[in-house]
């Protein structure tokens, strides 16, 4: 499983940077629905607790250090050489953000 500070080096690295646009905008019943797919679609790899599975834990300890950037990048274009897909031909920039800043909180307990 990938460490969270390879995840860093590697959008250091060269890989397209997302802007710095806020996930504000998203409607609350489309938030209910990007839950739903965290839990879901997210948690088909990464464990319905996000503790890990076929994909790494995605708890908050496990993304300590993990920028929000960082996050959303890696779900719109995926990780080379692993099983994360890129979601990009289904996902906006700001459901990327909404995505990320909902792992980057403390949402497991």
């Amino acid at each position: 499983m990938p460490d969270p500070r390879a995840l860093f080096i590697l959008m250091c690295l060269g890989a397209v940077q997302i802007s710095a646009a806020a996930a504000e905008g998203i409607a609350p019943d489309h938030a209910a629905r990007l839950e739903r797919l965290v839990t879901q679609d997210c948690g088909s790899c990464h464990g319905l607790t996000r503790k890990g599975g076929l994909g790494s834990p995605l708890t908050t300890e496990a993304l300590d250090g993990v920028d929000r950037e960082t996050l959303a990048m890696i779900t719109r274009d995926g990780l080379p050489g692993t099983a994360m897909p890129p979601w990009r031909p289904l996902m906006t920039e700001a459901e990327a953000y909404w995505i990320s800043d909902y792992l980057l909180k403390d949402t497991t307990q």
